[in-house]
């Protein structure tokens, strides 16, 4: 059985049917990759900063697609109204979802009035404590250019167990601003400053930046993709299948593959 196994023919046999295997796995897997990218978010084009006004209307709910854009916005901030948002990293995390644990501090929420009278809530940066001389407010008038933010979900307040202290927030919501910035016209969302320019800060001592990620797109995934992949596994097993019956036939007929014996018919010529 072993020099039928290793004859030239089934050896050929052999290299070939491995070949087949290594092409059709890897085939497999790369068609498995494309259907797994597809999935995945995408950072979409970072076009240059527009207006907040033309990109969050007053009086209407900032939309899904304006999330992580970057945008310009110039007015004045009002410091006695400013608030800290407490138990956060300096980060956003993807979605405008709130973000905890890590270097837990807080941000500076400080309301920025615009030119037409109405109130965008700014995340001017984060602090490591509330004293942090970085907490105070400039002056004057100041065009801050940054990334605009959802308004977060009010049920992560919910769940803290203690009250904070007066002047702290658990989120930045608008519906829960509305309530603790009484009188004022606010724009939904908030603005995550990356920049500013104007009066700087009267401790001299900026306060850091809170990182935003560009915006994303979440990918739909291709299962013409993964139909592929399982073809060529398919195919992978069909070979196998076919060189087993092969080699078995090979065995059953008793001599190798490539050995040339005399006929049937030559055989039963010289007994007669």
């Amino acid at each position: 059985m072993l020099r039928t196994l290793l004859s030239p023919r089934l050896v050929g046999l052999h290299l070939v049917t491995i070949a087949v295997l290594i092409s059709f796995a890897f085939l497999g897997r790369w068609q498995l990759g494309v259907f797994e990218e597809s999935g995945r978010a995408h950072v979409l084009s970072d076009p240059a900063p527009v207006e907040l006004t033309t990109l969050v209307p007053a009086g209407e709910r900032m939309p899904p697609e304006s999330a992580s854009r970057r945008v310009a916005a110039r007015g004045t901030y009002d410091a006695s109204r400013q608030l800290l948002v407490a138990e956060r990293a300096p980060t956003v995390e993807s979605g405008g979802g709130a973000a905890t644990g890590g270097d837990d501090g807080y941000w500076l929420l400080t309301p920025l009035t615009l030119s037409d009278g109405t109130v965008t809530p700014v995340v001017r940066g984060w602090v490591p404590s509330a004293a942090d001389p970085a907490t105070a407010v400039p002056g004057g008038t100041v065009t801050v250019t940054g990334r605009v933010q959802p308004s977060e979900p009010t049920d992560f307040a919910r769940r803290r167990t203690a009250p904070l202290p007066a002047g702290q927030v658990a989120t930045v919501s608008t519906s829960e601003l509305v309530n603790v910035w009484r009188g004022v016209r606010l724009r939904d969302g908030f603005l995550v400053a990356t920049s500013q320019a104007g009066t700087p800060s009267p401790a001299g001592q900026a306060a850091r930046q809170v990182a935003v990620p560009p915006p994303t797109e979440r990918g739909g995934f291709t299962w013409r993709n993964l139909a592929y992949a399982a073809q060529w596994w398919i195919f992978a097993g069909f070979a196998v299948f076919m060189w087993f019956h092969f080699v078995r036939d090979t065995l059953r007929g008793g001599r190798p593959a490539d050995e040339e014996g005399p006929g049937e018919d030559a055989v039963e010529g010289a007994r007669a």
